[in-house]
């Protein structure tokens, strides 16, 4: 990440606060029409964000207290409480939102410095130290309120997440999976993010080229756009995995 960990609880707080803000224009209605993730209403989207706040809160006492706690019971449990939260009415939606991020917010103001670099694993099993489970709970809240479709947009990230995201998003595409060699250019701040494999060689292939502005590049490769304002030098864009 380019940015300061430390400043990571601060830019929850105002994440969280637009999002509390859209989520109470919401009526009965409106929180059950689509979102835009497949299958999901804006209830789920709501509650998915809501939980999300439960299950790195527990990653946080983890770290806290030394003793493995998972984020949730089982996936299957995950995705029945998302389920089964989803058709409240629209304020109890927004309440229990509200609860969940200052539940997370009042144990992260607990662990101590040393806490902070305790290894704790999320539900895939990948281990981190606990200052990442805060950037993890950043880019739920960030691109999540994207997918309520309820008018925020990729445009209205804020400029530092847009960055971090590229820098994290980068990585993982590169560690985790096996993509096609990308070279991605933001022509916003200049910088540029390599994924895929390394080239060998002085024969090797170019990297496909592809730049645009930071968001636009954030929304593509987190499915949160179709990459139709990206310039690739008439190659096309490069098919991904899935985030």
């Amino acid at each position: 990440m380019h940015s300061d960990p430390g400043d990571l609880p601060e830019r929850i707080g105002q994440a969280t606060g637009r999002l509390l803000a859209t989520a109470a224009t919401l009526s009965d209605t409106q929180a059950r029409e689509p979102s835009l993730l497949p299958g999901w209403s804006r209830g789920h989207v709501l509650t998915h964000i809501a939980r999300n706040a439960d299950g790195l809160r527990n990653l946080l006492t983890w770290a806290r207290t030394g003793v493995p706690t998972p984020m949730y019971a089982s996936r299957q449990a995950r995705a029945e409480a998302i389920d089964a939260g989803s058709g409240r009415p629209a304020s109890e939606l927004a309440a229990d939102l509200r609860a969940g991020a200052e539940a997370f917010r009042a144990e992260a103001e607990s662990l101590s410095d040393g806490a902070w670099q305790v290894t704790v694993s999320g539900i895939d099993g990948a281990g981190h130290p606990a200052w990442f489970v805060l950037w993890r709970r950043l880019s739920e809240v960030e691109i999540h309120h994207v997918d309520l479709d309820a008018g925020y947009r990729p445009c209205d990230w804020p400029d530092q997440f847009v960055t971090d995201c590229l820098d994290v998003t980068a990585d993982v595409f590169t560690e985790a999976r096996p993509v096609p060699r990308v070279l991605l250019s933001d022509t916003g701040t200049g910088r540029s993010y390599q994924i895929g494999p390394a080239g060998v060689g002085s024969d090797a292939e170019p990297p496909a080229g592809v730049a645009g502005p930071g968001y636009e590049l954030v929304a593509w490769l987190t499915g949160r756009g179709t990459g139709a304002q990206l310039s690739t030098a008439g190659r096309g864009l490069p098919a991904l995995p899935a985030w």
